[in-house]
C-alpha cells in the first residue's frame, strides 16, 4: 500500500461502480420476462390514458439537458419552468434557465414564443389542436416543448414507437411520490419513466439518454405540483403583449432555445 487514500471524487466513483456491478446481477437475476414486459405496457398505457383525459393540468419542472464537448467533458444545463393546458387547443408553457427567460402562449390559433430577456417575439400560424402544435414545433421548427410526447392524447404509442426492449424495474420514489419504475429501449434511446402509483399515474420523471452521441448524454425532466380540474391554475392562453416588446421573425430570435448561443452543436459519435 502507499498510505495515500483516494480522492473523494475517485471513492464516490468506486462506491457507484460496486453498485453497478450489484444491479447488473439484481435485474439479471430479477427478471420475469413477459410477465414483466406486459406489466411495464400496462403502467404505461394506464398513464397514456389518464394524461389524455385530463382536460386542465398545471404542473411545474425542473430540466437538466447533457452536452458532452470535444474533449469529452459532460455538462449539465439545468432550468425550470410551468406548464398548463386546456384540451383541445391551448396551452402555455414558461421556462427559466442561466441564459434564456422564455414564455410559449397558444390559444388554438397563434402560437407565441417570447424572449422575455430579450424584450423580443415572434408569432406562428399554427391552428389546430395542442397535439397538432406538438408536431408542428418538432417536426417543423425543431423547437419540441418539455417532455412533449407526455402530454399528447396517446402518449403511448408514440412512447412505444421503435421500442426494442421493455423492463418493470419495481418502484422508486420522486418528490415523495411512490412511482412506478419502468424502462424502455430503441436503436436510437433509451428512456426510463417513474410514473405515481394510486388513481392519478401522472409521469414524475422522465429520462431519455442518447446512444448515438459519444458519452450518452441524458435529457431529465422531473414534474412537480401536478395539478387537474378545477384545482389546475389558471394561464393565460393569448399573447396580450404588456412590455412592448419587438416582433421578429422566428429566425432572429436568438437564445431562447435549449443551448446557449456560444454552444455549438458537434457531430455524433
Amino acid at each position: 500500500m502507499n498510505g495515500k487514500c483516494p480522492g473523494s471524487h475517485e471513492m464516490f466513483v468506486r462506491c457507484m461502480f460496486t453498485v453497478v456491478l450489484s444491479l447488473m446481477f439484481l435485474v439479471g437475476g430479477a427478471e420475469r420476462g413477459s410477465a414483466d414486459e406486459a406489466d411495464a405496457r400496462r403502467i404505461l398505457k394506464a398513464m397514456s390514458d389518464y394524461v389524455g383525459a385530463q382536460e386542465s393540468v398545471s404542473l411545474e419542472f425542473d430540466a437538466t439537458l447533457e452536452v458532452v464537448t470535444k474533449e469529452e467533458q459532460k455538462l449539465a444545463l439545468a432550468s425550470s419552468g410551468t406548464l398548463t393546458l386546456n384540451r383541445p387547443d391551448k396551452i402555455h408553457v414558461t421556462r427559466q434557465g442561466g441564459f434564456a427567460d422564455t414564455e410559449i402562449f397558444f390559444d388554438g390559433k397563434v402560437m407565441t414564443l417570447l424572449g422575455k430577456n430579450l424584450n423580443l417575439y415572434t408569432q406562428l400560424d399554427v391552428p389546430g389542436t395542442i397535439d397538432h402544435l406538438i408536431d408542428e414545433l418538432r417536426d417543423t421548427y425543431q423547437r419540441p416543448l418539455p417532455a412533449a410526447d407526455l402530454l399528447l392524447l396517446n402518449s403511448y404509442d408514440a412512447l412505444m414507437l421503435d421500442v426494442t426492449d421493455v423492463k418493470d424495474l419495481g418502484s422508486g420514489v420522486i418528490g415523495g411520490i411512490e412511482c412506478d419504475f419502468l424502462a424502455f429501449r430503441t436503436n436510437e434511446v433509451d428512456f426510463q419513466i417513474w410514473i405515481a402509483q394510486g388513481n392519478q399515474p401522472y409521469p414524475c420523471r422522465y429520462v431519455i439518454t442518447s446512444k448515438r452521441i459519444s458519452g450518452g448524454p441524458q435529457y431529465t425532466i422531473q414534474i412537480r405540483n401536478w395539478k387537474t380540474g378545477d384545482e389546475a391554475l389558471a394561464a393565460d392562453f393569448t399573447f396580450k403583449n404588456p412590455t412592448n416588446a419587438d416582433k421578429v421573425d422566428l429566425k432572429e430570435l436568438k437564445g431562447v432555445g435549449m443551448l446557449p448561443d456560444h454552444f455549438k452543436e458537434g457531430d455524433a459519435k
